[in-house]
């Protein structure tokens, strides 16, 4: 049997290499130009806590146009911008117009009418227009009141937050304006952030635990693990970030004496290492400190 396989096996590689002398050599990629597009593309990108709002659109310019109606007629779902249809991505679940949405990108189209607009996002994010748009793949559906405005002659788009946890989405084009809330839940999502970054950090580094436990007392939040973490980060390393903190969290606990103690330790460590008017702020806290006696 072994006489009989190896002629074939030894002849397996020539064979290949014939076949390989018959193939034809690749072609090179055929030459294309690069469209011109009328309607710039652009990715408006903005941060709301962890969390980020990102919108892809392409600006159409009015021309002289008439717009609202005309060329976007009225009862006709449009791409809300040119080219591919607009793209709303979101990072981390959210409520959109008080609606809970899942992280993910989607479509995003209006449907115009004369005196009010329903606004769509639609789970096919990818789509050229809205010519395969389908509204059985529709996340959600609601309906706004266009606002006049400032002339603008290039569609656009504004992202402006309202704070850390949420922004309100605006669609501008002509004389007229619309816009929706995005809300996330950014105490919650810190938070798992905060445990899930401890779980990684060692017991010889001062930084992430004092982060967490500074976190905490601002927030005044889980004042135990405050101080279990701040301690942790005593004992991992001094600094007058870290005293302060203690100080501030013990202060908290109605533990003065000891408060004070990391004040002045704080103020101790600061000197020549932090700006001259940290540590002159610190010295007149803990002078109130001890006034309030």
């Amino acid at each position: 049997m072994r006489s009989l396989l190896l002629p074939a096996l030894l002849a397996l590689p020539f064979a290949a290499s014939l076949a390989a002398q018959d193939k034809p050599a690749d072609k090179p990629a055929p030459v294309r130009l690069t469209p011109l597009r009328v309607s710039p593309a652009t990715t408006l990108s903005q941060e709301i806590g962890l969390s980020k709002i990102e919108i892809a659109f392409a600006r159409p310019a009015v021309k002289g146009r008439k717009i609202w109606g005309d060329l976007v007629p009225f009862g006709q779902v449009w791409r809300a911008g040119a080219n591919n249809a607009t793209v709303i991505t979101l990072s981390h679940p959210a409520k959109v117009a008080g609606k809970d949405v899942p992280a993910g990108s989607y479509g995003f189209f209006v449907l115009p009418g004369e005196k009010a607009w329903t606004l769509i996002l639609n789970k096919k994010a990818k789509q050229w227009g809205a010519y395969d748009y389908k509204q059985e793949e529709d996340v959600m559906r609601w309906e706004v009141t266009p606002q006049a405005g400032p002339f603008l002659e290039y569609l656009d788009y504004r992202v402006m937050p309202t704070g850390i946890d949420g922004a309100v989405v605006e669609l501008g084009w002509e004389k007229l304006r619309a816009s929706f809330s995005v809300t996330f839940d950014t105490k919650a999502l810190y938070w798992a952030h905060v445990e899930g970054k401890l779980k990684q950090a060692p017991d010889t580094d001062w930084v992430p635990w004092y982060q967490a436990a500074a976190y905490c007392q601002a927030q005044g939040i889980e004042p135990e693990k405050a101080l279990a973490w701040i301690e942790k980060s005593l004992k991992a390393g001094e600094s007058f970030w870290n005293h302060e903190t203690a100080a501030r969290i013990l202060k908290d606990a109605k533990r003065l004496p000891e408060a004070q103690a990391h004040l002045q330790k704080a103020i101790d460590l600061s000197r020549g290492k932090a700006p001259k008017d940290y540590t002159e702020n610190l010295e007149k806290e803990l002078t109130s400190w001890k006034g309030a006696r």
